[in-house]
């Protein structure tokens, strides 16, 4: 069998594997077989269903890293199939110089259990990697966004705009985290080209980024508040906190409101409005 027939056969062997349950899809109504469905497949890796199916059927034989990781994290594969994945492929796993966004399942499993906040996770360079439907109803849903779209650094640095506005002493210390993680991260992950691309881009197109990054200004995110207009639900202020997922270097942002605050209020009705509340020409916040 071809290597691209043996892609194939092993994403649809894992497609049939997953428990629909597990990845947050509704397990009502008859299912012809066990596991996802192409399209279920589909939306949870952000591509089309008839990529989905040519790569199944061997007639897509290139997909890029990107593409792969999508499909690693979408079906919850092990580090030792996810590198079989990208075998079969044809790419090179990520090695040890290079940034991963791979979720390994203790953090998965932790992140399912902390579905009733707002919480988004991002790699090393702060590229947006997964998020829960309540972080998509309160900042927009990311699914169609793209390479850069999804950088949180790019987007700010580069004035996309958000729903999250910041005070001057807010912004101060989010653009010091911000590059001060993107200066670790390059330590860590000297061979990898797309972070150095990153921190080539964001110099040409924000004199602030470039500033700051020639300063060798450090700084640490620390708990915080963030205020976020919402088109339908208003505006309010959450807690916001950075947690750091220890081996993976995974950045986990979390949105807590007080009990019977204001904001907890908010985040309730957003809760039931779900992602149908979203306005057509949404964006996704910053962290």
């Amino acid at each position: 069998m071809s290597e691209s027939g043996e892609l194939g056969r092993a994403l649809h062997t894992w497609r049939d594997r997953a428990d629909p349950a597990t990845v947050g899809l509704p397990t009502g109504g008859v299912r012809r077989a066990a596991g996802l469905r192409r399209e279920e497949l589909a939306q949870l890796a952000s591509l089309s269903v008839d990529y989905i199916t040519r790569l199944e059927q061997g007639r897509a034989t290139s997909p890029s890293a990107q593409v792969l990781s999508s499909l690693a994290r979408a079906l919850r594969l092990s580090a030792a199939e996810r590198e079989y994945l990208y075998l079969l492929a044809g790419q090179p796993a990520p090695g040890p110089g290079q940034i991963s966004a791979h979720i390994p399942p203790g953090v998965r499993r932790l992140l399912d259990h902390l579905d009733g906040s707002p919480l988004s996770v991002h790699d090393a360079a702060w590229n947006l990697i997964l998020w829960n439907p309540l972080w998509a109803a309160l900042f927009g849903d990311a699914s169609a966004l793209r390479g850069r779209e999804r950088n949180i650094a790019w987007r700010h640095f580069a004035g996309v705009p958000s729903r999250v506005s910041h005070s001057p002493e807010q912004e101060a210390r989010f653009e010091a985290a911000l590059v001060g993680d993107l200066r670790a991260a390059t330590a860590r992950y000297p061979a990898d080209a797309g972070l150095r691309s990153l921190i080539r881009d964001l110099r040409g197109v924000s004199t602030g980024f470039a500033r700051l990054w020639d300063t060798g200004i450090v700084g640490i995110h620390e708990s915080d508040t963030k205020t976020v207009h919402h088109p339908d639900v208003g505006t309010f202020t959450f807690d916001c906190d950075v947690l750091v997922a220890p081996g993976s270097d995974l950045r986990i942002v979390t949105y807590t409101a007080a009990p019977d605050s204001d904001a907890a209020d908010r985040l309730r009705l957003l809760n039931v409005l779900g992602t149908q509340a979203l306005a057509e020409d949404s964006a996704p916040g910053q962290p």
